[in-house]
């Protein structure tokens, strides 16, 4: 009679991780509580002077929103495919993907201040009233988390051109990096449609 043999899958499972170093989701956190409570005073503020932001909101046009948010997508897509490329030892294809962010990132704060242009231009400036105190706050904040962004992008860069395989603290650092890029356009996506989309 033969004995039946139970084998046991001993092969090692990668365990599962947070991305990234330690306190940078502490930071992280941190940035996103404070954006959340401005975002819960613009709604209160709102609410008590409705038709005030309806009219303010319509007087900022929906086309230059709809191309960032597309072109941050794409920059946050972008990002990913670096950090992998970077993580299967194809560095040049992962500096290609970080310089094609950064390119996204560009374009989004020249349409931004061609925004800004118009709406001055309109004589909608900060002061004007409150939703436009809002609106100049909380997209001057995101626009300096872009330009902060881009030194974490330029961090990328310098590790994937570094010849041969990134160390483990490279790609931990790697990783730190995409997960900000990522919190700016998270941040995006609540900043669009509370300010100019949802009525």
């Amino acid at each position: 009679m033969n004995e039946a043999v139970l084998h046991t899958d001993t092969r090692a499972h990668p365990a599962r991780r947070v991305p990234g170093e330690p306190g940078l989701w502490v930071f992280l956190f941190a940035d996103m509580a404070i954006f959340l409570v401005f975002f819960v005073a613009f709604l209160k503020e709102r609410g008590q002077a409705h038709e005030l932001f309806e009219a303010s909101r319509m007087s900022v046009g929906l086309t230059i929103g709809l191309i960032n948010t597309v072109i941050l997508l794409t920059s946050s897509l972008l990002v990913v495919m670096g950090i992998n490329a970077a993580r299967h030892h194809a560095n040049e294809v992962a500096r290609r993907a970080l310089y094609g962010a950064v390119a996204c990132g560009v374009v989004f704060v020249v349409l931004k201040l061609v925004e800004y242009t118009h709406l001055i231009q309109a004589g909608h400036v900060i002061g004007s009233n409150l939703y436009f105190d809002y609106f100049y706050f909380l997209t001057g904040m995101h626009l300096a988390h872009i330009l902060i962004g881009f030194v974490t992008l330029s961090i990328m860069i310098g590790k994937v051109r570094q010849p041969g395989k990134l160390s483990a603290r490279d790609m931990s650092v790697m990783e730190s990096c995409g997960c900000y890029w990522h919190l700016v356009d998270l941040l995006w996506m609540f900043i669009f449609p509370l300010l100019i989309v949802v009525a």
